[in-house]
């Protein structure tokens, strides 16, 4: 039997605390916890406390949440805990050389992509942005430059024609935990070796904006539709409807030509409402019209009293 590790883990979402869960049940002892400190959220402001947080108090695990990487209370925090290493997984934030150089065996990385391919903040997002047919994990080491360091292990699926953030993001967090054990397991038997990234093959993920959900109605339909399903849950596909903010959860491409100008609604049918775009027409199914509930768009289409020729 191999020798037990003491590790520190960090990260901040429901994703990273699913993670620590699975890791909690390996071989290896957390000895602390590392997360983003608590921040105001919702129309109230109250104090939002991260899942990862949330997940260690319930296990009785240290947690400090640093406002600086570099404080000297926290560094010492970290010494004191004595990690052989540390796992990091959506954690938020670009560790320092005092931090990657403190455990013996580094720092480990979870992130769902199939590196060199979309290093950063957003990466299972921008896979169905940009219309990858796969996606995956990678378990890495981690330097000082972003989501660049050797590669340990990774495994890919296919994406499915619907696939949003979320559903993909579902699929990938649990071949994320089992890889990460994996990756603990063959670094303890020395029976894997790290791979260098080519960095000629790097794209990048940027972290997502509220702004990046606007519709441009100029874009072909195609392009409409992936930023549907892409920035499902958040931020969400949006547009205008007479002033108010229309929200699309589900829509779908129609290959017809139409020489209406682009965000001008063509059709109104059972199926829903069909958008005039920079190539093709973009089916509205599933909205949300602000102080609405989310409901098929043929739903609202009845209710809102929607006339063909009106602009989004």
């Amino acid at each position: 039997m191999s020798e037990s590790w003491p590790i520190v883990f960090m990260g901040t979402p429901k994703a990273a605390a699913i993670t620590l869960e699975q890791l909690l049940n390996g071989p290896d002892p957390v000895v602390g916890v590392v997360t983003q400190p608590d921040r105001p959220a919702g129309r109230g402001q109250e104090r939002s406390v991260s899942a990862v947080r949330r997940t260690a108090e319930k296990h009785g695990i240290p947690v400090v949440a640093p406002q600086k990487m570099r404080d000297p209370d926290f560094l010492r925090t970290l010494q004191h805990w004595a990690p052989r290493l540390i796992v990091v997984v959506a954690y938020g934030r670009i560790l320092p050389s005092a931090i990657l150089e403190l455990p013996p065996r580094g720092c480990l990385n979870v992130h769902y992509s199939l590196l060199p391919k979309y290093r950063g903040a957003a990466p299972v997002a921008w896979a169905i942005l940009n219309g990858e047919e796969k996606s995956g994990v990678s378990t890495m080491l981690l330097v000082e430059k972003m989501d660049a360091g050797p590669v340990l292990l990774q495994e890919a699926i296919s994406l499915a024609a619907d696939e949003t953030a979320a559903s993909l993001e579902a699929k990938l967090i649990p071949i994320g935990s089992r890889l990460l054990l994996e990756t603990l397991r063959m670094l303890k038997e020395g029976a894997v070796t790290p791979k260098e990234q080519n960095e000629a093959e790097a794209s990048y993920a940027p972290m997502l904006k509220k702004e990046d959900g606007r519709i441009d109605w100029s874009q072909p339909a195609l392009v409409l539709e992936r930023r549907v399903r892409g920035l499902h849950p958040w931020p969400s596909a949006y547009t205008y409807w007479r002033g108010k903010l229309l929200k699309i959860y589900r829509a779908s491409v129609i290959d017809e030509a139409t020489e209406e100008p682009p965000g001008t609604i063509v059709k109104l049918d059972a199926a829903g409402l069909s958008v005039a775009t920079g190539r093709g027409l973009l089916r509205l199914e599933e909205v949300q019209l602000e102080s609405r509930r989310r409901m098929p768009a043929a739903d609202f289409v009845k209710g809102a009293r929607i006339e063909a020729g009106e602009g989004l």
